[in-house]
């Protein structure tokens, strides 16, 4: 039974972390589905959702007005949520046509304010965007030269982390986000995948969902809502955003933790694309998101499995094994908690763990009714 046990759950976690990207990998080049895209100027609407972004207000506004797309297409639809700082002062002195600013007198969350805002869009295309991030210039115009694909009803951009060399735990931050954008990009290759960039993605405007107003992750609840309506979520490398990654753990961990407990609430709302023979993406849904949120689980099965086994000598080496991987990420967590800068030989094991920790908090954080949609800012 242990030898079960430790098969069991050691090939669990390499079909998820290894095996999935590799059949997916092969999946999208044998049997890709390019999208049909083609020049497409439809009238934009940017959603901008902010509290208290005194910080990066007035650059992101400057960002967005400097976009290369057509003036008479496009405008900057801005919420601010019940904000105490100067976000509201900074958005009104800007005098651009473009903008139109909403100012909410209570903080009740962001999707409450996005709800509100895609109301009053006038565009046929939405793009979703964070105040925090930079685009480039052609960024929209490349989301929306997918929608002349009728199949394609979301487009994420892509998001790079600047500054990233010698900022701690901000390394293994950076490679753990290219291993997520290599499935996304494959998951789109092959249909849909199975979320977006929150700092950068964009909809058809008919096909967006009224959020509920406790949902935390908007950027996986919309694209898999329009999937479900049979259009594809597709993932577009030219449109680029760029954002500082963070450079401590506690932040990283806060901000997983919110995010994760997010995902019970998809499984829970969206459940029927689990469901292989309902759903185009069931594998992927499985395989990426449901299982990811196993680990924490197998890791430990793995772990008690292989102890009581320990007797024989494969098995004392592979404890051997998990023992050092937990070493050298507890070893980069005392680094980092001593300001130490730069990658060291514990980087990616130390953000394995991290975000593993993440899913169990997650969970516990869903079935305990919390984090709440209001704003809890993870980075300041």
């Amino acid at each position: 039974m242990m030898v079960f046990l430790f098969c069991f759950s050691v090939l669990a976690v390499f079909y998820t972390y290894a095996g999935y990207p590799l059949l997916l990998l092969a999946v999208a080049k044998f049997k890709g589905r390019p999208v049909k895209k083609g020049p497409y100027e439809p009238r934009v609407s940017v959603v901008l959702s902010a509290f208290n972004e005194e910080k990066f207000i007035g650059d992101k506004i400057r960002n967005l007005l400097e976009l290369d797309y057509p003036v008479e297409k496009i405008e900057i639809l801005i919420g601010s949520d019940g904000g105490t700082d100067r976000t509201d002062e900074i958005v009104t002195e800007f005098h651009d046509p473009r903008i139109r600013f909403f100012r909410f007198v209570s903080n009740q969350g962001k999707p409450h304010v996005l709800n509100g805002l895609v109301s009053e869009a006038r565009g046929a295309v939405l793009v979703f965007t964070d105040s925090r991030q930079r685009f480039e210039p052609q960024s929209v115009r490349k989301l929306v030269e997918n929608f002349s694909d009728p199949e394609v009803g979301c487009v994420s951009g892509e998001l790079y982390f600047e500054q990233v060399r010698g900022q701690g735990v901000a390394v293994g931050m950076d490679a753990y986000w290219k291993y997520e954008k290599f499935l996304r990009r494959n998951e789109a290759q092959i249909g849909s995948m199975l979320g977006a960039t929150g700092a950068i993605y964009a909809a058809r405007t008919g096909l967006v969902p009224v959020l509920p107003l406790n949902i935390l992750v908007d950027d996986m609840y919309i694209p898999l809502s329009i999937v479900a309506k049979g259009y594809r979520a597709v993932f577009e490398s030219e449109a680029r955003a760029y954002d500082l990654a963070s450079r401590k753990g506690s932040q990283e961990f806060k901000r997983k933790v919110r995010t994760l407990s997010g995902n019970f609430q998809i499984f829970a709302s969206l459940y029927h694309l689990l469901v292989p023979w309902k759903s185009p993406i069931a594998w992927q849904f499985w395989s990426h998101k449901v299982l990811r949120l196993l680990v924490p689980y197998l890791l430990i099965l793995a772990f008690l499995s292989n102890v009581f086994l320990v007797h024989r000598p494969f098995y004392l080496v592979a404890l051997v094994i998990q023992l050092v991987f937990y070493a050298l990420a507890a070893y980069e967590a005392v680094r980092l908690r001593s300001h130490a800068e730069g990658r060291s030989i514990g980087s990616l094991p130390y953000m394995f763990c991290l975000l593993n920790i993440s899913a169990a908090a997650g969970l516990l954080s869903y079935l305990q009714g919390q984090p709440k949609a209001s704003w809890d800012k993870a980075y300041s």
